[in-house]
């Protein structure tokens, strides 16, 4: 059923398909390249390459995912022929007079972005850095200039680095796939910031998220449809605590996948959905699934399977496992993989989730209680340097070290160390905003501490000027001004301390009481 060859150097994957026939050219590039300080690279290079295509009558569309970047269209064999070639040729000779305008486009398009309900999930796993970095604002975009774009297309968007899928028989005569020679890039290392799991941390209302790391395996999808099921039995059919609740399971790219719950909650029985959602979690841990479960879900995965479409169907994914080294299985070879899981191999996958598990539960609910380690919201401890103190009587202090920076308040410490500073946000009257790797932020206004005046030149001679962002002046109004207020010795998360740019909510951000940033 899948047929593989080559066009023009370019592995292509074949499936038929009852409908209209499918293309889509794959790319092994998205978020988890780009680092902190050039974040919506990728998207740019997207909208650029689709502009000459213009209005059409029939679907095409682009869109960058965390490890790979689709182009993908739905026409004739003509059509088809047309949109690639123009994909191709696009890439190559970006309409660079169009950036400003497509910047202007993914503003408004990320004003409207939900961000999906794990938005928060993966920065808290991963910090600011790699698979972190789906849940963080394009903070790159206003920098990019033509060479940026240009660079990244014919770094990234070569033959080598791509996958040609149609959902056909043949490929439409005629298509030449015009990319540059280049290299295959691999998936980068996942890597965490969590010393302990499973562990929670406080996000927004409305309900609790859930994910946990297993290794890629068909027991993961039943698991996931079954925790689906139960969550819905139990927290709206039952208890009539949620109206949402959902699960999905979703390979990362890297050998491992990543197990998603959600449930939501109103503000009135968000305690409750909290205990509910950890009571279900608790039923797998201790291995309180039946047969009967197995079969169900089975069943309906297999149902999938069996679909007239599913070799189309799986084509995209086929083409981000060729991407990225995983073996690429058959429809026969995937049921009968579903066909040996066992119980016990469910029960393995729910303990290899459960126990990298990371739970978001809403405002004044905790997890503790249920053995979850809190996430870390502040360092383990501050730089060596020169320590000044908030003119304010606040006792925040601000430490200037030769390594890195940190603010103290009490017993919380702050730190961004240079050699792991992920971003700098500099705004032109000398304040700083430091987000290290980790995704820790430390918010400096050498005023309020009675800082040197040339705090601000220090730190970004300090760091990879590559990573330093220009931000546009702020209005005197909003530039914090010293006033007296007591010492906290804590973080809070409301009042005077912050959000940080762009509303990341990983960050902890530190200021000293009487001040405030505007969000990025």
């Amino acid at each position: 059923m899948l047929h593989r060859t080559d066009v023009d150097g370019v592995p292509t994957l074949l499936a038929p398909s009852s409908g209209p026939m499918t293309a889509g050219l794959t790319f092994r590039v998205g978020l988890v390249d780009e680092g902190a300080a050039r974040i919506g690279i990728t998207h740019l290079v997207e909208h650029l390459a689709l502009h000459r295509h213009g209005v059409a009558d029939y679907h095409y569309n682009g869109a960058t995912g965390s490890v790979v970047t689709h182009f993908h269209m739905q026409g004739s064999e003509r059509d088809i022929v047309t949109y690639l070639e123009m994909v191709c040729d696009s890439l190559a000779d970006l309409p660079v007079q169009r950036l400003e305008t497509e910047k202007a486009i993914l503003r408004t398009e990320a004003a409207g972005r939900g961000g999906g309900v794990n938005r928060m999930l993966p920065m808290w796993r991963h910090g600011a850095q790699h698979y972190g970095l789906v849940g963080y604002p394009e903070w790159g975009i206003d920098r990019l200039g033509p060479d940026d774009v240009r660079a990244w297309a014919n770094a990234w968007f070569t033959r080598a680095n791509a996958v040609l899928w149609i959902s056909g028989d043949r490929v439409p005569p005629g298509l030449r796939l015009r990319l540059p020679p280049g290299v295959l890039r691999p998936v980068p290392a996942a890597s965490t910031v969590l010393p302990v799991t499973p562990a929670y941390f406080t996000g927004v209302p409305g309900g609790v998220v859930f994910d946990g790391v297993m290794r890629r395996h068909v027991a993961g999808s039943l698991f996931a449809l079954m925790l689906e099921r139960e969550l819905f039995r139990s927290l709206r059919q039952e208890g009539g605590l949620s109206y949402a609740a959902s699960a999905s399971y979703d390979p990362r790219g890297d050998g491992m996948a990543v197990v998603t719950a959600f449930a939501d909650a109103v503000p009135e029985k968000q305690g409750a959905v909290v205990g509910g959602f950890v009571d279900v979690l608790a039923g797998f841990r201790v291995g309180r699934i039946t047969q009967a479960e197995l079969d169900a879900v089975r069943t309906k995965r297999d149902e999938a399977l069996r679909h007239p479409d599913a070799p189309a169907g799986r084509l995209p994914g086929l083409a981000t496992d060729l991407l990225t080294g995983a073996r690429l299985r058959t429809l026969d070879e995937l049921r009968a993989q579903l066909y040996a899981v066992t119980l016990a191999d469910v029960h393995d996958a729910a303990l290899q989730v459960l126990g990298s598990g990371l739970l978001q539960v809403p405002p004044d609910s905790r997890a503790d209680w249920a053995g979850f380690a809190a996430a870390p919201t502040t360092s383990t401890d501050a730089v060596p340097g020169h320590t000044y103190r908030a003119v304010d009587g606040s006792g925040a202090s601000l430490v200037l070290g030769a390594d890195g920076v940190s603010v103290v308040v009490g017993e919380c410490r702050a730190t961004v160390r240079y050699r792991s500073c992920a971003v700098v946000h500099a705004w032109p009257d000398g304040a700083r905003q430091l987000i290290g790797l980790d995704g820790i932020a430390v918010l400096v206004d050498p005023a309020l501490f009675g800082a040197p005046a040339d705090t601000a030149a220090r730190i970004d001679r300090s760091v990879d000027p590559s990573i330093v962002l220009p931000m546009p002046a702020r209005n005197p109004a909003d530039i914090p001004r010293p006033s007296p207020a007591p010492a906290t010795g804590t973080f809070p998360s409301t009042g005077p301390f912050p959000a940080p740019a762009g509303g990341s909510p990983r960050t902890i951000t530190v200021l000293p009481p009487g001040g405030a940033f505007p969000p990025v």
